[in-house]
């Protein structure tokens, strides 16, 4: 219960502080939050392994690389570096998340309009299973 507290206020912090033009002292507490709150919810050694398996180093370094500039104070550019880590490191759990969304009733009808249907096929099309 707390893990996942944790990592919903880390959400909040990052969404909060992307929607105030990059403020780094909000960012910075999301970020935070974010990675303990996922340390809390699957076990600091599972964290580990997860971020550390040999695969996924690139997604790493580019995630907490993000992390550290926004630290550092370049939130624009930290951003940046950390949204595509994020997207290496899960992109695994994609599928899963567009099986889901799909079976929720507005989401999914949104999800099935012929536009954003194709998109979103290519999103939950990966291979990379986690």
């Amino acid at each position: 219960e707390i893990g996942m507290g944790l990592t919903g206020f880390g959400v909040f912090f990052l969404f909060f502080g992307m929607i105030l033009f990059f403020d780094k002292a909000l960012l910075a507490i999301g970020n935070v939050l974010f990675v303990a709150g996922l340390s809390f919810v699957i076990g600091l050694e599972r964290t580990f392994r997860f971020f550390f398996q040999k695969h996924k180093m690139k997604a790493t370094g580019f995630f907490l690389g993000g992390v550290l500039i926004v630290l550092i104070g370049w939130p624009l550019i930290g951003m940046i570096l950390e949204i595509y880590g994020f997207f290496l490191l899960f992109r695994g759990f994609f599928p899963v998340v567009v099986g889901f969304i799909r079976r929720v009733p507005v989401l999914g009808y949104v999800l099935n309009l012929p536009g954003i249907s194709s998109l979103v096929d290519k999103v939950g099309e990966s291979n990379n299973m986690v």
